[in-house]
């Protein structure tokens, strides 16, 4: 919501020609303060909103009431303390967790991994210690971060339950994080949540060939505030990319429905899981 924000005044202040030297005189700021403000670093005042707008000519009441309703959401988001705090994960990853336990649904495309919600300790595990995955060595450690992921699918069940709607490439269950004997575990607890009710589960078989998000993995988190756009997280090999942009959201879940058009529906998905299982 802050890159929301933030590209929103950057937007305004380009469109009225405006310097970021200008626009911190407004404020009576610096220069970097404005770098900060347009690019989401931030939580905003809304008196300083209101003075940028006025300066960029902004006149659209409806607009600016937009504008002060996303950083208050967002002061709201940065001030929320949780379990998640003390995660040994880096920043990207413990900002996607605050993410995902204040959303109301989530999409999330995987190319070669269980999604993290649906993961057993053991997959978990293996991921952390595995040579190339994780960079883990210290075994209090590892399982902090096991204990987190298994602590984020508390969200699977309960009066707060997330809606979470996976799609998973073939490849995913069949390789073999752990071993056999982990994959098979990992396999049967997929087949269980398949079975909640608010999780719809759909594998991209091989067969289906070449589709829309053959490149990168990706998750788009949704929110129930009326003002807030979905926003996506797609994973590089180096660090994870972040789009808050309602316009570029829509490609991601126009690529996601794509996809899932391609694959199995949840009944096959199913089948072809524990037939995977079986084999292993």
């Amino acid at each position: 919501m802050g890159r929301r924000l933030g590209d929103e005044l950057l937007r305004l202040r380009d469109a009225a020609a405006r310097t970021q030297q200008q626009a911190a005189e407004v404020i009576s700021a610096t220069n970097s303060k404005i770098v900060k403000m347009e690019r989401g670093w931030v939580p905003m005042r809304d008196p300083d909103i209101r003075a940028l707008c006025e300066f960029y000519g902004l006149t659209d009441r409806k607009a600016l009431a937009q504008l002060l309703e996303l950083a208050r959401l967002d002061r709201e988001r940065r001030k929320a303390k949780g379990w998640w705090q003390d995660s040994p994960h880096p920043g990207a990853l413990t900002e996607y967790i605050a993410m995902e336990d204040a959303a109301s649904r989530v999409r999330t495309w995987q190319l070669s991994l269980v999604p993290g919600l649906f993961q057993t300790p053991e997959y978990a595990r293996s991921l952390a210690v595995s040579e190339g995955v994780g960079s883990w060595e210290d075994p209090a450690e590892i399982e902090r971060i096991v204990d987190i992921r298994m602590r984020r699918q508390d969200r699977l069940v309960g009066e707060r339950a997330l809606d979470v709607y996976a799609v998973v490439w073939e490849a995913a269950l069949r390789q073999l994080i752990g071993g056999s004997s982990t994959m098979r575990g990992q396999l049967e607890r997929l087949l269980e949540v398949a079975e909640l009710g608010n999780v719809r589960l759909q594998v991209l078989p091989f067969h289906a060939g070449g589709h829309p998000c053959i490149t990168a993995p990706f998750t788009i988190l949704s929110f129930q505030e009326t003002e807030a756009v979905d926003v996506v997280q797609a994973d590089t090999i180096a660090s994870s990319v972040w789009v808050e942009n309602e316009a570029a959201s829509s490609e991601y879940g126009d690529l996601f429905d794509r996809t899932a058009r391609r694959s199995l529906a949840p009944r096959d998905s199913v089948r072809l899981i524990d037939a995977i299982r079986q084999e292993m």
